[in-house]
């Protein structure tokens, strides 16, 4: 089951290529039915899933002279973005319908980019992880490269070289794990079942998940990468694959290196609250509505850093404490990709619109847009966590859980979410509000059915949140417990 969900989409991508002549209509259609058929197969996993271990195991012999294998498996850490993954790629199918511009390629490689994105979350083997996490940089490369704006050129080359030299390093700290371990394996499971406590390879292992996150100082290739990327693609960088950085802390980082993990969590913390504080005040600073928005992923993102490493402080004298910040940071990343997905795409229409993100070039668009007002003021109350979305359940929960351990830093991340409405309704002033300055058109059918349903799950999430915390709490409890060995 769990094979078909992740490679159905890179099978139905070489079935598209290979078929000569193929209108784009059809591809667009395969491309839709491609992804609702992923996110049903996701709904049956989900329905069927019991916990709190690993469920719809596959394990098969891959590499035997290395122990590594064909090892897959989801448990109430990874569902959660094993849906979530699914339910952007579907509305970023949606949102693409009127696309033009070489669809055919363009369908193909975000039909690849989703087994990638699944195959990192279903993994249970290190390199398997590896291949579908390095496969991940090339795919969004071509994205940003070949569909971007004026210098995605240079934002494409920028992105690789920077998260590459990421997975390099990710790379050194799977070795170490591998060598550390008796006997040597890469499987995860195993791992985990006999941690190491090496702070060298927890140092390569964070850094190389902290660029692909990212956190402060690794963050510098994000803003450039989404600013020129298309609407879609974008969207996809920040709901998916800043999630495999940040997924990768509570798979193997934590559970697999528990000891190096309490050692050095205050650092973590730090790095935490440093992300959250700048990403908000420098997003502030910005007149470019998409650059402001990916800025609030680094300030998002911190929180999830936060709250991992008050989990470490908190391993050993508060387990509710730490199974509270565990389930919140999981909580964040689901929230984050579907409420800045929806930003992103609600983005890509301005530019499409107006041929710019400037937010001094627009004014007063509620007026003629008001289905685009609407939702752009949905998604930036839930961006700043008003209560009612699904961003306020994951950052009282954060907050709450990392308070115990790390009452200072968590004190002081409280000014992030001030910042953060102080940015959005500032923003949301100057582009729909006042005197217009240039005619922007309501959005389309199409464009309506991509984004309304992430802000309704947002706000299901939000006012009904115990289907995913149901998921996600017994898997959090088991993540304290290995942390605390």
């Amino acid at each position: 089951m769990l094979s078909i969900v992740v490679f159905l989409p890179v099978a139905v991508a070489v079935v598209l290529l290979a078929v000569p002549r193929v209108t784009d209509a059809v591809v667009r259609w395969a491309w839709i039915a491609t992804s609702a058929a992923e996110l049903a197969l996701v709904a049956v996993l989900w329905l069927g899933y019991r916990g709190p271990g690993y469920e719809y195991e596959v394990e098969r012999r891959w590499i035997p002279s290395v122990s590594s294998g064909y090892h897959l498996g989801v448990d109430g850490l990874s569902l959660p973005l094993v849906a979530v993954t699914a339910v952007i790629f579907l509305a970023c199918a949606v949102h693409a319908f009127g696309r033009t511009d070489r669809v055919r390629s363009f369908a193909t490689l975000f039909l690849f980019l989703e087994t990638v994105c699944l195959g990192v979350f279903v993994s249970l083997d290190l390199v398997l992880f590896f291949v579908f996490f390095d496969l991940s940089i090339v795919g969004m490369y071509f994205v940003i490269a070949c569909w971007g704006h004026r210098n995605a050129a240079r934002a494409a080359l920028q992105f690789f070289l920077y998260t590459f030299l990421g997975s390099l390093a990710l790379l050194l700290g799977f070795i170490g794990l591998y060598l550390a371990a008796e006997p040597h394996t890469f499987d995860m499971v195993a791992l985990a079942g006999h941690p190491t406590g090496s702070a060298l390879v927890l140092l390569a292992v964070v850094v190389g998940l902290a660029v692909k996150t990212p956190t402060v100082p690794f963050h510098t290739w994000l803003p450039p990468a989404h600013t020129e990327a298309p609407a879609e693609g974008s969207a996809i960088l920040a709901g998916v694959l800043l999630k495999l950085g940040t997924y990768g802390f509570v798979r193997i980082a934590m559970p697999m290196l528990p000891a190096a993990w309490r050692d050095w969590a205050g650092a973590v913390v730090v790095v935490g609250v440093v992300s959250v504080l700048y990403g908000a005040l420098v997003a502030l600073a910005q007149r470019d509505f998409k650059r402001m928005v990916a800025y609030t992923s680094v300030n998002h993102m911190g929180y999830v850093i936060l709250a991992v490493g008050a989990a470490g402080l908190s391993s050993t004298s508060d387990e509710q404490a730490q199974g509270l910040a565990v389930t919140g940071a999981v909580t964040q990343m689901v929230s984050h990709g579907l409420v800045t997905g929806a930003l992103f795409l609600l983005a890509g229409v301005l530019y499409e619109r107006g041929g710019t993100y400037d937010l001094d070039a627009y004014g007063g668009i509620a007026a003629g847009a008001p289905r685009f007002a609407g939702l752009t003021a949905v998604a930036a109350f839930a961006s700043l966590g008003l209560p009612g979305f699904s961003g306020f359940v994951a950052e009282f929960q954060i907050l709450t859980g990392s308070l115990p351990g790390a009452p200072v830093p968590t004190a002081l991340a409280f000014l992030g979410i001030l910042v953060t409405a102080a940015l959005f309704l500032r923003a949301y002033q100057r582009l729909f509000l006042g005197t217009p300055k240039t005619a922007v058109g309501d959005l389309t059918v199409t464009e309506t059915l991509s984004i309304a349903p992430l802000m309704v799950l947002a706000v299901v999430i939000g006012l009904f949140p115990r289907f995913l915390l149901d998921l996600v709490e017994p898997a959090a409890r088991v993540l304290g417990t290995l942390v605390g060995r």
